[in-house]
């Protein structure tokens, strides 16, 4: 690890590097990770969870006790991911945590749909349903795309490029915070209980994306990464077929 942080400080031009074809994955990786995390609507349920229930038909006070509750949730839910992010892997969390928010969002967008009154407000039972249901997608969040959305960037880049590689992911997750939370109250007006099925589709999407394209890391070392890439089924044919010659003017004191 020595050796390795010895060297990593050689590196100039990491952003250079990074648009390499030999470093495409990681870069997509870069910047569809962090978008999706974002995408699955998690912040504009934290941001906004007081003006989301008070739209349902609760009442200040309820709607400011069901935010802390979500806010609890997804805190306690990130022990289940350190819990059995090294023993079941990354993919299984990804993929069983979007199935578990693309049903939760289905089924509040189906109860307001179908059960929100003429005056805006839902049954006492229908809404405590939906609070349940909520948390459920909040707890689906905290042990998957939550940490594993920072995680798996921090996985998949090579020294030469880590840092350009961190860098482009906190970007694109704060744009990306940005935009959501700048446009989800017009969302939410416009599309009503129907924002709840285009963050559904967001993660519908998520979900194929992942397994589709998102190797394993578990147990992965950073230096045996590069193999990990060559041997999957999409971006090996991306990869150069031979590795490409660093440029010595890349590396310091060389």
């Amino acid at each position: 690890m020595v050796d390795a942080s010895v060297f990593a400080k050689t590196i100039k031009h990491p952003f250079r590097n990074i648009l390499k074809r030999r470093n495409r994955p990681q870069l997509i990786m870069a910047i569809f990770m962090p978008t999706f995390q974002i995408l699955t609507g998690i912040n504009s349920i934290l941001f906004y969870a007081p003006v989301l229930f008070q739209s349902m038909g609760f009442g200040a006070n309820a709607s400011l006790y069901s935010s802390a509750l979500t806010g609890a949730v997804l805190a306690s839910s990130t022990l289940i991911s350190i819990a059995a992010v090294d023993r079941l892997g990354r993919r299984v969390l990804l993929i069983s945590g979007g199935i578990q928010m693309i049903t939760c969002q289905v089924i509040v967008a189906i109860i307001l749909g179908l059960k929100l009154g003429a005056e805006g407000e839902l049954s006492k039972g229908y809404s405590i349903l939906v609070v349940i249901v909520i948390c459920l997608f909040v707890l689906a969040f905290g042990y998957s795309w939550g940490p594993l959305g920072w995680t798996v960037p921090s996985e998949i880049f090579p020294l030469e490029t880590r840092s350009a590689g961190q860098s482009i992911t906190v970007a694109v997750n704060l744009l990306f915070t940005f935009i959501i939370a700048q446009s989800f109250l017009s969302l939410l007006c416009h599309l009503k209980f129907g924002i709840f099925l285009f963050f559904a589709t967001w993660i519908t999407i998520m979900t194929i994306f992942v397994s589709l394209f998102l190797p394993e890391t578990k147990g992965v070392p950073i230096e045996e990464m590069i193999l990990m890439w060559n041997k999957h089924w999409f971006w090996k044919r991306i990869m150069p077929q031979e590795p490409e010659i660093h440029d010595i003017s890349d590396k310091a004191g060389a």
